[in-house]
């Protein structure tokens, strides 16, 4: 067997013990019924508004409960790489069923077995869709800092109260 190979299955082994580590921690709320078309729409619209309010260009990005992209908003002179950025965010937030900043947060800690993680991208800014205490999709943003990103991204859950 390679170096590389070896390397390869060894940091397989450390990401799946950190997500085993992870996932203990705490019990994850069930999926649930997926986020409709209109319900993205409103929840887009609000978090719009609290970036324009504030004078931020992001993307927008809103996904079902297994990470596809439902509605998706960039504003205009958005930097190029959020458009991504937000999808991915939104992703992490509806698989893994947490904020990505429960990533960050990890990584920040030091456990950077986190990084090899398929799918999570342990950056603020995604945040699960919460419908009768359970995971109907996420919504992500990016444009500005992590925790502005999060801030408008809050807005449009708060939408839905």
């Amino acid at each position: 067997m390679s170096l590389r190979k070896t390397v390869v299955g060894a940091l397989s082994v450390i990401a799946l013990v950190g997500l085993a580590t992870v996932a203990s921690a705490q019990q994850r709320p069930s999926y649930g019924p997926v986020v409709t078309l209109e319900t993205a729409k409103k929840m887009a619209a609000a978090a719009v508004a609290e970036a324009k309010k504030n004078k931020w260009n992001v993307a927008v990005a809103i996904v079902d409960n297994h990470g596809f992209l439902i509605y998706y908003e960039r504003l205009d002179d958005t930097q190029t790489a959020s458009p991504g950025i937000a999808i991915e965010k939104a992703r992490t937030a509806a698989m893994f069923r947490r904020p990505s900043k429960a990533f960050e947060d990890v990584v920040g800690k030091g456990r950077v077995a986190v990084l090899g993680l398929p799918g999570a991208t342990p950056i603020t800014g995604g945040l699960p869709i919460m419908v009768g205490g359970r995971v109907a999709g996420a919504i992500g943003v990016s444009g500005v800092t992590s925790e502005q990103d999060e801030q408008v991204a809050r807005a449009g859950i708060d939408a839905l109260k």
